[in-house]
């Protein structure tokens, strides 16, 4: 009984909007130059099967092996940062709606290189590569990247990396496992972004998908290589679904990083609440109470608790929050050093938020704890 609770509970905290919709839809409505806000192009690095409806193009059963595939996606004019504004049918209404182009697929890995490589080349250098985390269609997976590299002003090019997730509240069990067999897919999926030219390839992660990309990086650092050859940027770590336990050990694995993790984590998430209920009452990461235990593993902790989410369950406010997608832009574009301080941090936070609207108020409300003021206080002690 107890578990049949949690689910139900769980239907109510999921990652994603769970509507079933496919990722091509049926009917074309025309539009102009003018109702569309921009375009990007998503690449995309799979553990999910082909689906048997090519309009769902990848479904959520496992393959073994990587499969690629690109497609283009507009944004509406009438986009509302942080938002993903869907038909609730098959309808194509590029002036309404997110709205993805016919897909293209790649017979191998050298296809998919050698096109990322020209697109990465035309971007600068960069690349950003997205996981998702539970309850994520591979839709759901490839609208929320393009609203991310949207929204935050991301100029590199942007790579899905999807693995199994079975896009169904119930299936928490299936997606954890999912996730797992998906580690050394990702880890080759970054060899293979390195391949394509990127000199910069910045990550993000979002629940459970943080499990995938800490182990992928525990992988790397096993290998000698946790910096991909110097090409490593950004790890940004939202909402990790991921014991504390577990984080310390691939922590140490991997070693204090070159250049600091960034950890968005927040205490009134209800989706992590659950995880740690069904987990036996563990704390997830993503909501963890000792930032600064948390900071001593090279980690910049920013936490949002105080700052208003998109949805009820406030899982996804890195991305729904309009401050906060526009501070995740600023912080791919400039980066930070280990030694940057927290008041350099709430400073430019405040120039940020002034200049896109927001209240003093409301960047305040973001309490940031670094690296530096961590060994700063070990050192007075």
């Amino acid at each position: 009984m107890r578990v049949a609770a949690l689910l139900v509970c769980v239907a109510v905290a999921g990652c994603v909007n769970t509507q079933a919709q496919v990722l091509i839809g049926t009917e074309l409505v025309s539009s102009t130059q003018n109702e569309i806000a921009g375009e990007h192009r998503i690449f995309v690095a799979t553990t999910r099967a082909r689906s048997e409806n090519p309009r769902e193009v990848f479904d959520n059963t496992r393959s073994l092996s990587l499969s690629f595939a690109r497609t283009d996606v507009t944004v509406p004019a009438i986009h509302a940062p942080g938002a993903i504004e869907r038909p609730k049918s098959g309808l194509r209404d590029p002036a309404r709606f997110f709205t993805a182009s016919e897909v293209a697929t790649y017979d191998g890995e050298d296809a998919f290189v050698a096109d990322l490589a020209a697109t990465i080349k035309a971007r600068g250098g960069r690349a950003l590569v997205f996981i998702h985390g539970y309850n994520t269609r591979f839709d759901d997976a490839v609208y929320r990247l393009t609203q991310l590299a949207h929204d935050a002003g991301y100029d590199g090019a942007p790579v899905l990396f999807t693995w199994a997730s079975g896009g169904r509240t119930v299936d928490y069990i299936y997606d954890r496992d999912s996730a797992t067999v998906a580690r050394d897919a990702l880890e080759r999926t970054l060899r293979l972004v390195e391949e394509a030219g990127a000199s910069r390839i910045d990550i993000i992660a979002h629940s459970m998908g943080n499990w995938v990309t800490l182990e992928a990086l525990r992988q790397l650092a096993i290998t000698g290589d946790r910096d991909i050859d110097g090409k490593l940027g950004d790890v940004v770590l939202a909402s990790p679904d991921v014991d504390v336990d577990v984080f310390k050990s691939q922590m140490k694995r991997y070693g204090i990083p070159d250049k600091p993790f960034f950890l968005m984590l927040s205490r009134n998430d209800r989706a992590l609440n659950i995880s740690g209920i069904i987990a036996g009452n563990r704390p997830r990461l993503g909501e963890y109470t000792n930032d600064a235990e948390i900071a001593s593993y090279g980690v910049i902790v920013a936490d949002v608790t105080a700052l208003e989410a998109g949805d009820r369950t406030n899982h996804t406010k890195f991305a729904d929050n309009p401050l906060l997608v526009r501070l995740l832009g600023e912080r791919l574009r400039q980066g930070d050093r280990l030694t940057e301080t927290r008041d350099n941090l709430a400073e430019r936070l405040n120039s940020l938020a002034t200049g896109i609207g927001q209240t003093a108020a409301s960047a305040a409300d973001i309490v940031i704890t670094t690296p530096v003021e961590v060994l700063e206080t070990v050192t007075r002690q």
